[in-house]
């Protein structure tokens, strides 16, 4: 079993070689530049850690680690323009630093890569790979348009929430799994349990985000904090505190809402948060989801040292603070 930190380095190190700036430099650049911004590339290192798990060597999984990641960072460029959001990991978005079309434009290029790295693998893996990306990538916009949607919606239930992010957020961070799994030639069953171990980790990892939002530090977050409530976002803290507030405390959070001051509405709405245990109920829930991912992990075919492994990261993930 390789280390996470290798595992990480040694992507890292791959990543630098395969994606360069030619011309035309304002098409490519931007996407080198997305990519530099790094973060903690949880996604590819999910590809590498399943490949590794299931005893195979985790460097014939680098293509699709790329191919992820490049997925990924392709939905962040076009999601930010959407959400007109300026900043990204702490530096400018790439439609800030740029501009809308070389944004969008770069990350249509993003995909075509994303899709061009699968192809260098066998013809049998290839088609299981794209079938598991192809699904994953129609989810994630199915996600994102239901995030859209529910902006103009008044009313929205959790469960809908939940479904959503599970689309947008949850099934990439599965489908990293399985692919790993599929390049180590795992079992179907394994394929499935580890996917679940995903999908469920992914909800967690999620409300964690939607946390971090609110009650993280924007230094080590690398957003602005409050983003989610000046946007008026219907978050998993917005939709439980509505759930545990009586008719007369739903209609003062709505009213606090439709403040345009943004520093005093943040404030508000985070003291709220507080004075309902908004803040104890997020983290009960995120725990109640890493849980439920960990008894997937159970019914894994491995030992248990690496499924110990699979634990801790889950662990690590709930626990983040970025």
């Amino acid at each position: 079993m390789a280390e996470l930190n290798q595992l990480s380095e040694d992507f890292n190190q791959y990543l630098s070689k395969k994606i360069e700036v030619k011309d035309p430099v304002n098409l490519y650049q931007p996407i080198k530049y997305i990519l530099d911004l790094g973060g903690k590339r949880i996604r590819p290192l999910l590809v590498l850690l399943a490949t590794d798990l299931f005893e195979s060597d985790y460097k014939n999984a680098f293509p699709a680690a790329l191919a992820v990641e490049v997925f990924h960072n392709f939905t962040l460029i076009h999601d930010d323009i959407m959400d007109s959001a300026s900043l990204r990991r702490g530096k400018p978005t790439v439609h800030h630093k740029w501009n809308e079309n070389i944004g969008i434009l770069s990350g249509d290029a993003m995909l075509i890569q994303a899709y061009s790295f699968i192809e260098e693998y066998p013809d049998d893996i290839y088609r299981k790979i794209m079938k598991v990306f192809n699904k994953t990538a129609m989810e994630v916009c199915e996600g994102q348009q239901y995030d859209m949607d529910f902006e103009q919606l008044q009313d929205v239930s959790i469960n809908q929430y939940l479904d959503m992010i599970k689309l947008k957020t949850s099934v990439l961070l599965a489908s990293a799994f399985e692919i790993g799994a599929i390049i180590a030639n795992a079992s179907d069953n394994d394929r499935k349990n580890i996917y679940n171990f995903g999908l469920n980790l992914g909800l967690a990892f999620q409300i964690q985000d939607d946390y971090l939002d609110t009650f993280g530090d924007e230094k080590s977050f690398g957003k602005k904090i409050g983003g989610d409530i000046i946007e008026n976002k219907k978050t998993f803290l917005y939709l439980m505190a509505l759930q545990n507030s009586n008719s007369e405390d739903q209609l003062l959070l709505k009213a606090l809402y439709k403040n345009d001051d943004d520093i005093a509405k943040i404030k508000n709405v985070s003291q709220f948060f507080k004075d309902k245990q908004i803040p104890d109920l997020t983290q009960k829930s995120i725990e109640l989801y890493t849980n439920e991912a960990f008894s997937f992990v159970d019914k894994l075919s491995l030992s248990s040292e690496k499924k110990e492994i699979l634990k801790n990261l889950g662990l690590n993930l709930m626990n983040r603070s970025v």
